[in-house]
């Protein structure tokens, strides 16, 4: 369970109990069922992590877009996740690595399963570095998503799969390969944050 879903269904459980003090336990009904929905919400289940070189998924959710892009002047892969209310929000680092850029961008807050969300949603773009090959995810706020949690640090060491953030009440999440790692995902296919694998790892001939 994350922390802040703890916060959050304390503080409504204690609003339910005054409106039921105040009005009966009919008005303190909706306030429990929102503090036990959110602690659904924030839930944070235990991961088998893929072993191998691979790319695992940095959240949960529905693959809505595969395609290839420009990116920094290179073609890339782009893969685009949904994550509804329903879908587990933390996020997981797709690689083992070190986080050698964040970039935190304000924005709108469209829908999150819309193409331009991408691009002109609230969102923070990291890259994790590993041995040989970089990798680039965005956590990208939606409509009720509006706050993004990154708990890592520029410089720091990430293994695959290892929690680095969330991103509260629905979202999506970009995950931007290079080009000679073809995605092993179709739009459509349901992903699972640190256990699903979107790629297999082409390294360069020299990298061990």
């Amino acid at each position: 369970m994350v922390r802040d879903g703890i916060h959050y269904s304390f503080a409504l459980l204690f609003l339910g109990l005054f409106a039921a003090w105040l009005g009966g336990p009919l008005w303190g009904a909706p306030s429990w069922f929102l503090a036990a929905f959110v602690l659904y919400f924030f839930r944070d289940p235990e991961r088998l992590v893929p072993a191998g070189d691979v790319v695992v998924s940095p959240a949960d959710g529905k693959v809505v877009d595969v395609r290839e892009i420009e990116l920094d002047g290179r073609r890339a892969w782009k893969i685009s996740i949904f994550l509804s209310v329903f879908d587990v929000h933390v996020n997981r680092s797709p690689l083992a690595g070190t986080i050698r850029s964040l970039r935190y961008q304000p924005g709108r807050f469209l829908m999150a399963f819309r193409p331009e969300a991408s691009v002109e949603n609230e969102q923070n773009t990291v890259t994790v570095e590993g041995d040989g090959v970089t990798v680039i995810f965005k956590q990208i706020a939606g409509t009720i998503a509006r706050r993004i949690v990154f708990r890592k640090k520029l410089g720091d060491r990430v293994e695959r799969g290892e929690r680095v953030g969330l991103i509260k009440f629905g979202s999506r999440v970009d995950v931007f390969l290079p080009i000679e790692t073809p995605p092993a995902v179709v739009v459509g296919d349901r992903v699972r944050g640190g256990a699903s694998v979107l790629a297999r790892l082409n390294r360069p001939a020299d990298v061990v």
